[in-house]
C-alpha cells in the first residue's frame, strides 16, 4: 500500500511531474470507500485514480486485486502505460479487443495484481474462467459516462455482480454524470469535483467563427488550414464518409493529415493516434470517437467542420485543446445551409488568408518495428538500434511507443534515406522489418 509521499517520489521518478495538481492531492487524500471523480480532460485524471488504486491495495499476494475498466481499446493502452510506471512491484495486464487472447491468457500464468480492460474484454475472461476476480479490492471505471455511450452498461453490470468483497469504487467522468450506475451504491459516494468557473479551460480557448461561402466546406478548411501556424489540429466531423472525403481531398493537396474513426480497424487508429502525437501526420480528420478518451498532448487547434450534434459534443471536442494549463484556439466553420444551436458560440470572426508565415508541416516520420515487449525488445534495444546504425543522436530521436509485439518511434525525416538503405537489421540479435510512415 503506497503513502502519499512514496506516491509523490514515483510521479516524479516515473513520470517527470514534479509536483501533483490539486485534484490529483484530493482523491490521494480521501479515504472513501465509494468516489466520484469529476475533472477535465488532460487535467491528471488517470494518475489521481491510479494512485488512489495503489493506496487501497496490499502487497502482491498472487491475485487480482485492482480492475480499470475503459470504454476504448486506446485508453486502455493509455491507462496500462501509466499504471505500469506508476505501479511499481506489481504486475499490470491490459485486456482489450483485437489484442491476442492467446498473449492474454498467457498473461494470467503469473496473476497479474492490476488488470486494465474494456468491460467486454473482461467479460469474455470471466466467462472462458481465464481471469478471476473474485477477490478483487479496487474497481475503477475511467469515463463512466463513455462506457454507457458505447453500450457497456449490461457488461459492467455483469462484471460488478461478481464482486463480493470489493472495498473501493471510483468512477471518473469529464463532465457531471448524466445518471448513476444502477449496479453500484453510490449514495454515499464522496464526490471531487474540479470542474468549478474558475478552473473551466473553456476560459483559456479562443473561439472564431469562419463562414463558408458554399456549403460544401472543404475550401474553406483548406485555406483556414492553411493559414494557421505550425502545431497539431484536431478537425471534427460528424459522419466516418465526410472524415473519408476531407481526409483523401487534403491528401491530394498536400496537406499532412491522418485519419480517425470507428471504421477503421484497431491498428490504425492507434497509428493515426500516433502520428498526430510525434508530428507526423499532424493534422487529424476524426468524428466524435475522438473527443475523448485519447491522451494527446498540446493539440493546439480544434476545429469543428461540422457543427456538434449536441452540447455535450461541443464540449468534449473543445477539450481537446487548452489542457492543463495551456491556452487552446477553436475554429467553427459554419454556412447558411448550417441551423446553429444556441449552446455553439464565438467571440469573433475569421477570415483565413490561405497563407501563413509558419505552416503546418510534418516534424518527423514514424517507424513501425514489428517487434516489442514479448520479444523482449526495450525502449533502450530501440536507441541503441537507431544510433548505432542511423547514426542518430539521442537527443534526436522522438517519442517510443513500446507494444507487446511492436514498437512505434520518431524520428527527423532527414534520416528516412538511412532507414531505406538497411539491410536485414536486427535489433538485439532478432531480425525485424522496420516500416517507414510519413
Amino acid at each position: 500500500m503506497y503513502t502519499i509521499d512514496q506516491l509523490r517520489a514515483t510521479v516524479a521518478d516515473q513520470l517527470g511531474i514534479a509536483r501533483p495538481n490539486p485534484m490529483q492531492d484530493a482523491v490521494w487524500a480521501s479515504e472513501a470507500r465509494r468516489m466520484i471523480v469529476i475533472s477535465p480532460t488532460g487535467s491528471g485524471k488517470t494518475v489521481a485514480f491510479i494512485g488512489a488504486m495503489l493506496r487501497r491495495i496490499g502487497e502482491p499476494d498472487g491475485s487480482v486485486q485492482a480492475l480499470v475498466l475503459a470504454p476504448s481499446r486506446e485508453l486502455v493502452i493509455q491507462i496500462y502505460e501509466v499504471a505500469r510506471k506508476m505501479a511499481r512491484g506489481y504486475k499490470v495486464a491490459a485486456f482489450y479487443g483485437q489484442h491476442s487472447m492467446a498473449d492474454e491468457v498467457a498473461t494470467m500464468a503469473v496473476v497479474p495484481d492490476i488488470i486494465v480492460a474494456t468491460p467486454g474484454r473482461m467479460l469474455d475472461h470471466i466467462q472462458r474462467r481465464t481471469a478471476d476476480i473474485a477477490d478483487l479490492r479496487v474497481l475503477v471505471i475511467d469515463e463512466y459516462d463513455k462506457c454507457l455511450e458505447m453500450g457497456f452498461h449490461e457488461e459492467m453490470k455483469r462484471i460488478t455482480a461478481r464482486l463480493h468483497r470489493v472495498q473501493a469504487v471510483i468512477l471518473t467522468s469529464a463532465t457531471p454524470l448524466k445518471e448513476r450506475p444502477d449496479f453500484i451504491d453510490l449514495d454515499a459516494a464522496e464526490t471531487v469535483d474540479f470542474t468549478p468557473a474558475s478552473e473551466n479551460p473553456q476560459q483559456r480557448i479562443s473561439i472564431a467563427r469562419v463562414e463558408s461561402a458554399a456549403k460544401d466546406k472543404l475550401q474553406t478548411l483548406d485555406d483556414l488550414l492553411r493559414s494557421l501556424h505550425g502545431g497539431k489540429v484536431m478537425v471534427f466531423v460528424n459522419h466516418r464518409e465526410s472524415a473519408e472525403r476531407l481526409y483523401k481531398s487534403l491528401r491530394e493537396a498536400g496537406l499532412p493529415v491522418g485519419l480517425y474513426h470507428g471504421g477503421l480497424d484497431q491498428l490504425d487508429r492507434e497509428r493515426a493516434v500516433i502520428q498526430l502525437d510525434n508530428g507526423t501526420t499532424p493534422i487529424m480528420i476524426a468524428t466524435d470517437l475522438a473527443a475523448r478518451g485519447l491522451d494527446i498532448d498540446s493539440v493546439g487547434t480544434v476545429i469543428h467542420y461540422h457543427l456538434p450534434v449536441n452540447q455535450e459534443a461541443w464540449t468534449h471536442r473543445n477539450g481537446r485543446t487548452a489542457r492543463v494549463d495551456a491556452s487552446g484556439a477553436v475554429y467553427v466553420i459554419t454556412s447558411e445551409a448550417d441551423n446553429i444551436p444556441e449552446y455553439v458560440v464565438w467571440d469573433r470572426d475569421y477570415n483565413p488568408t490561405g497563407a501563413s508565415p509558419d505552416p503546418i508541416r510534418r516534424s518527423t516520420a514514424t517507424l513501425h518495428i514489428n517487434a516489442g515487449r514479448k520479444e523482449k525488445i526495450s525502449r533502450g534495444d530501440i536507441v541503441g538500434f537507431l544510433i548505432n546504425n542511423l547514426g542518430l543522436e539521442a537527443s534526436q530521436i522522438g517519442k517510443i511507443d513500446l507494444r507487446d509485439h511492436m514498437a512505434y518511434v520518431a524520428i527527423p525525416r532527414s534520416f528516412l534515406g538511412a532507414v531505406a538503405a538497411l539491410q536485414q537489421p536486427k535489433i538485439k540479435g532478432k531480425r525485424v522489418r522496420i516500416t517507414k510512415f510519413e
